[in-house]
């Protein structure tokens, strides 16, 4: 295998008329996509150099978080423009064939799979939810607590602290429940995922909440007004939303990164 022989990097499989997304939309490595046919479907595909996406390039490229980020964006890229001409069933980072020829073989063999996919997600996209714990009020400026020397003083301060804090984050937990039982009556399905850390979520308060949901995109303004009157209602947790995506959670492909 030559060194600068390119991968098939496969973003998705779609139900539409290819001619629709011929243009090529600049991708993963900087390379403009382009489509493969076959059993009625069309794969969204781009060519990557396996300098830098071969196997051994792969794994160790996937673990600088960096260059994660990047390709992550570069990929969702392309599914974004996709989706909005039809709907698309992602695969997911990193799905690598070794040539055209995998990648007809695989819808081939998926069609069904594919079409059954494609079925569902029709006119629905996903919305993300999360929400965050927010920080309880300092008991310690309580202008009816009672006097103390400094060390019982110091002591009831941290009771207090320790009480507010332990009744806020299970009022945050109770919060979460309702918020995701409630969005969940206006979606198609829903994915309940574990809450992330906050150096990848970006926020320092903990998360309580980390839902996806398929909503038909006729009650994506319903969903949205929910989403508020649900924020203006549990104030002890910050909620966000986030969408409309193409459907990750809900027809996302492919069994992980390396060529195939």
């Amino acid at each position: 295998m030559t060194a600068d022989r390119n991968w098939v990097w496969m973003y998705g499989v779609t139900g539409g008329n290819p001619d629709a997304f011929a243009d090529g939309v600049a991708g993963v490595g900087g390379a403009t996509s382009r489509t493969i046919t076959a059993a009625g479907l069309t794969a969204i595909v781009g060519d990557v150099s396996h300098r830098e996406y071969g196997e051994a390039a792969l794994r160790r490229n996937l673990e600088d978080l960096d260059w994660l980020a990047g390709t992550a964006r570069a990929h969702h890229a392309v599914l974004e423009v996709v989706a909005e001409r039809g709907p698309v069933v992602p695969m997911r980072l990193a799905t690598l064939f070794a040539s055209d020829a995998g990648v007809t073989g695989t819808l081939q063999e998926r069609a069904d799979d594919f079409r059954g996919a494609l079925s569902l997600i029709s006119a629905r996209s996903e919305w993300g939810v999360k929400a965050y714990a927010v920080k309880p009020a300092d008991p310690a400026g309580d202008p009816g607590a009672p006097a103390a020397g400094p060390g019982a003083a110091y002591l009831q301060r941290r009771r207090a602290q320790l009480t507010a804090s332990s009744d806020a984050r299970s009022a945050a937990l109770a919060s979460a429940r309702t918020v995701y039982a409630e969005l969940g009556r206006l979606a198609v399905s829903s994915r309940l995922y574990p809450p992330q850390a906050p150096d990848l979520a970006g926020q320092q308060a903990p998360m309580v909440l980390n839902a996806a949901y398929l909503v038909a995109d006729e009650r994506a303004g319903e969903f949205a007004a929910a989403m508020a009157e649900l924020t203006a209602r549990h104030r002890f947790v910050q909620l966000t939303l986030t969408g409309p995506w193409p459907a990750y959670s809900f027809a996302g492909e492919g069994d992980g990164p390396g060529p195939r």
